[in-house]
């Protein structure tokens, strides 16, 4: 079989990417796993380098893929009898194809149909106007014959009845009272005013719908323990990011929108019991005794005489006295802890749809010493202890509200957990 030079550089350019892919692949692969794969890889490139062709596409029967690609080398090559001989082939079949489908569509009578009627007719017309950016052709000296064809009434009249389809499907589903069918109204109604856009009263029936779709979460703290909140307390805990949980269909409440409003779930969360400890003082008491240095004394020999160095210097030792503290700690510690639940209610049908435990911490802790005795004993992390001392205990409101922010952040998590049950 003879190869042109087309075909010697269109091999060339496959072979070429083909060997790109296969180092790309060995410089990312391990030795071991490497020997096994790469074999595989060149086979699989080698028999692909040529699979994108146009008479390839052909023969598979994606015919638009093989128009395509004849134009885009009839673009650079207008006389290559080869790829105006496939676009013919391809362009004939697709068009039959299509007009067969309207047809078929159109005894069906199904008012559905009017859509994929409309697309028919675009993919009749869009292939049409790209076959024509490379007429007129000519092989063996004769002209290829691609007759124009005005498919602009039939999208048009398509397009009406595909619309006014969508806005009557939608009416319907409207009256069926439930989500699911309010967002598919919502997204026929839009449909419509794609294709029509001029259905009166169509923003309202799409505003309509969207409103009637959404499920509406009220997340509301439901404090069943003894200790009355402040109210900086509940703000707290309920000041999270509504933004993030919300996706197309869910919003979520922390405000109440009005009395009429109604809500298809409740995030509840619980506050079971709230249990700030007493005020509680440690004393620790330690004795710490050291040696230190005390002034010097001379050296004596036998004879009661000072002694001398080499140098002639008086010979001196270092004195040294036993020094000993107490150190008194005194550990301050106040505790609170929150438990409760998350629980996400579903209000049609009323039933609870998942409960998850949350809880948190908050600890107050001061430890101060002061010392009694001669400080000389002490070291430096011990000397900086006795600059601390005794500090108030802080309040019981003040330690729930510091245990807010913590007990904030496992909320957020249980409702972004339990974000699945709800839709």
């Amino acid at each position: 079989m003879k190869v042109n030079d087309r075909q010697k550089s269109e091999l060339s350019v496959s072979f070429a990417i083909s060997m790109f892919f296969l180092s790309l692949s060995m410089s990312i692969l391990t030795n071991n796993y490497m020997k096994r794969i790469v074999p595989v890889i060149f086979i699989l490139t080698i028999l692909l380098s040529g699979c994108g062709s146009s008479k390839k596409q052909l023969q598979k029967g994606n015919y638009d893929a093989a128009i395509q690609k004849a134009v885009k080398n009839l673009r650079k090559d207008p006389n290559d009898v080869k790829q105006i001989d496939i676009l013919s082939q391809a362009y004939k079949v697709a068009n039959e194809q299509d007009n067969e489908g309207v047809r078929l569509l159109k005894m069906e009578g199904k008012p559905a149909n009017w859509d994929q009627i409309y697309l028919n007719y675009k993919a009749l017309n869009d292939r049409q106007s790209l076959v024509r950016t490379v007429t007129p052709l000519k092989m063996n000296g004769r002209s290829v014959d691609f007759p124009y064809i005005d498919y602009m009434p039939d999208m048009v009249n398509a397009k009406h009845k595909a619309a006014d389809f969508y806005y009557a499907h939608g009416n319907e589903l409207m009256k069926s009272n439930n989500k699911e069918s309010y967002r598919r109204a919502f997204a026929e109604f839009i449909r419509a005013k794609d294709y029509v856009g001029d259905y009166e009263g169509i923003d309202n029936k799409i505003q309509e719908a969207r409103l009637q779709g959404i499920s509406k979460v009220f997340v509301a703290i439901q404090n069943n323990s003894r200790i009355k909140f402040p109210k900086e307390f509940e703000d707290g805990l309920l000041a999270l990011d509504f933004a993030k949980l919300n996706s197309e269909w869910v919003e979520y409440y922390a405000q109440n929108l009005n009395d009429n409003t109604q809500y298809d779930y409740y995030v509840n969360v619980n506050i079971k019991n709230v249990a700030v400890s007493p005020d509680q003082s440690l004393q620790r008491d330690s004795v710490i005794k050291r040696n230190i240095e005390d002034g010097f004394s001379y050296v004596l020999d036998k004879k009661g005489n000072v002694m001398r160095d080499s140098l002639g210097n008086d010979i001196k030792q270092k004195k040294y006295k036993a020094v000993q503290c107490a150190l008194v700690e005194t550990i301050q510690s106040k505790e609170c802890r929150i438990e409760g639940d998350v629980e996400v209610v579903q209000m049609n049908p009323n039933k609870i749809l998942t409960k998850d435990p949350v809880g948190a911490r908050s600890n107050f802790e001061n430890i101060s010493s002061r010392a009694l005795g001669d400080i000389q004993a002490l070291n430096e992390k011990q000397l900086q202890r006795i600059k601390t001392s005794i500090v108030p205990f802080p309040p019981d409101r003040e330690m729930i509200i510091r245990c807010s922010e913590s007990l904030k952040g496992a909320i957020r998590e249980a409702i972004q957990r339990d974000r699945r049950f709800i839709y």
